[in-house]
């Protein structure tokens, strides 16, 4: 358990600096992540890396579509994923935000049938043969992926600890 506290608090550390935003909300991104990750069957660190694409882990980022909070997702759309969260109002919690988040991501990669193309469909962007937002979410991916597998090196071996990519960055999809 303490592995794993240090292991978020380095990636936290990380991805604070990288985005510079306060360490203590970045630590609760990830621990949102990682709850969220466990609920719907994703890798945490897939749900990371599209809170920094869509919002750069700005909270109250809001688009000019009405996307909004950290994974910028539409209320209006998904008026019955917030209900057992208060309502429309909940979009701007960190944690909500995130599961909910998640939860249609999860969706879309299941409607879509794979990794990439559900990327493409969660931003809406689906009809893009290229796949940027698909690239630009997977490299991201990679990046705190490598963050992840270096700390996990430094970090001392506790008993029968599993790596820090297994225990934080396990792949479900």
């Amino acid at each position: 358990l303490e592995f794993r506290r240090v292991l978020f608090r380095s990636l936290a550390g990380f991805l604070a600096r990288r985005y510079r935003v306060a360490n203590d909300a970045t630590e609760q991104m990830v621990e949102a992540a990682q709850e969220a990750g466990q609920i719907v069957g994703l890798d945490p660190v897939l749900i990371l890396s599209v809170v920094a694409i869509e919002s750069r882990f700005n909270p109250i980022a809001e688009s000019v579509m009405g996307a909004k909070g950290l994974m910028q997702v539409i209320p209006e759309q998904h008026q019955e994923k917030f209900a057992p969260h208060g309502g429309d109002d909940a979009v701007l919690d960190p944690a909500t935000n995130i599961l909910v988040g998640a939860k249609i991501l999860k969706d879309c990669i299941r409607r879509a049938g794979n990794l990439e193309s559900g990327l493409q469909l969660y931003a809406g962007a689906y009809g893009d043969s290229s796949n940027q937002y698909a690239q630009k979410v997977l490299a991201e991916k990679e990046r705190i992926s490598q963050v992840l597998r270096r700390s996990d090196h430094l970090l001392p071996r506790q008993g029968g600890a599993s790596s820090a990519t297994n225990q934080i960055g396990r792949a479900h999809v």
